[in-house]
């Protein structure tokens, strides 16, 4: 039993609150276990009841990822998952995402495995498990859906660039980055909730599978889609965000680098969005591109001077990936950069939400006149 059309979660009437298990056997923490590792950090449609990873069982997964005890804990494998929940959940995530795309043979016994005990599945590889003969006749024998989150619409449903973003009075923000999986996302997040606790309607519009499956209400899998489609998709997200929300500023998520030899989707977002503004996030320790050990790193300021030169923007902040970062090192590369850059530096993850907030308001003074709600 497919769901709908087997479309974008925009086809697909998930309910929210729905009990799952996030699959990432070998990758949670790690670069290619990035949706999983969005999930335990941000989840708005989803209760996430544990992750699986028989190398990091036992172990905390909020505990292990940034050091904040979650209550989800990192199991051995779907029998226990299942046993932890005290009853079949109603989902199984995929939460890896390899380079490819695509499925090794040992996860897909996993996910068919969840299938058959009766577990709709969340997909958001490149590869449509929909379309695959084993997954869908097991689907259709167990009464359940499955859902591949990176299958774009139709071709007539989809959008070319119009100008219609040239009517979206509110700034802009988009969160890029110096390589792929390298925390675009999860700072992106954060800046929206920081800037809506301090009384900023900020709305965040995704481009990746990951922030679709966590709940995001504006968004697509820009990588997923023809190229003449791209900047089109992202502008259209961007007016549905702003005519649906009234925000005071919008925040988009990136996807690779604008210097990456492979992910270029920046370029579609920094067209598609014209941003006022954007953040750029690196992480010091990486000598290497992620997926393209080949390729060495840029330097923060060699992006940032590639993406003013592509667009019409200024790079306002950068954000610390601390990743193979001792403690007492993250605040000796924030103060590095700070000081080679002259733009504020911070770490999302370690250093307080009123950095992001000083950030923004630091380049768009305008919004710190908005009042703040009065809590009651």
């Amino acid at each position: 039993m497919l769901s709908p059309g087997s479309n974008s979660p925009s086809f697909v009437a998930l309910p929210i609150g729905s009990t799952a298990i996030v699959y990432c056997e070998n990758q949670f923490g790690e670069q290619d276990g990035k949706t999983a590792n969005g999930l335990i950090r941000h989840s708005e449609k989803y209760e996430i009841l544990s992750v699986i990873d028989s190398s990091r069982a036992g172990l905390d997964a909020g505990e292990f990822l940034d050091g904040t005890p979650s209550g989800i804990p990192i199991l051995t494998g779907l029998p226990e998952a299942i046993a932890h929940a005290g009853r079949v959940p109603d989902y199984l995530i995929c939460g890896v995402a390899p380079a490819d795309g695509l499925l090794s043979a040992a996860q897909r016994v996993v996910l068919l495995e969840g299938i058959a005990r009766g577990m709709h599945v969340i997909n958001g590889l490149h590869e449509f498990l929909a379309d695959d003969a084993e997954f869908s006749a097991a689907a259709e024998l167990a009464g359940v859906t499955i859902t591949d989150v990176r299958r774009p619409k139709p071709a007539r449903d989809l959008h070319l660039f119009s100008g219609r973003i040239f009517d979206v009075t509110c700034p802009r923000i988009a969160v890029l980055g110096t390589d792929g999986a390298i925390g675009k996302r999860t700072t992106a997040t954060l800046v929206v909730q920081a800037l809506n606790a301090y009384g900023i309607r900020a709305v965040l519009v995704g481009t990746g599978q990951t922030t679709l499956i966590q709940g995001g209400k504006y968004g697509v899998a820009l990588d997923a889609l023809v190229p003449q489609f791209c900047s089109g998709e992202v502008e259209h997200q961007v007016v549905a965000a702003f005519e649906g929300e009234a925000p005071d500023v919008i925040v988009v998520e990136g996807q690779g680098a604008l210097s990456h030899p492979a992910y270029l989707t920046s370029g579609h977002i920094l067209r598609g969005s014209r941003p006022v503004a954007v953040i750029v996030q690196h992480a010091p320790k990486r000598t290497v591109l992620g997926d393209f050990p080949m390729m060495p790193m840029p330097t923060v300021a060699s992006e940032i001077a590639l993406i003013e030169a592509f667009a019409d923007t200024t790079v306002i902040g950068v954000t610390i990936n601390h990743e193979r970062m001792e403690p007492d090192e993250i605040g000796v590369a924030i103060t590095e950069h700070q000081s080679e850059l002259g733009l504020p530096v911070t770490d999302p993850l370690t250093r307080p939400a009123s950095d992001l907030v000083d950030m923004v308001l630091r380049a768009l003074p305008h919004l710190a006149k908005r009042p703040v709600p009065i809590a009651e």
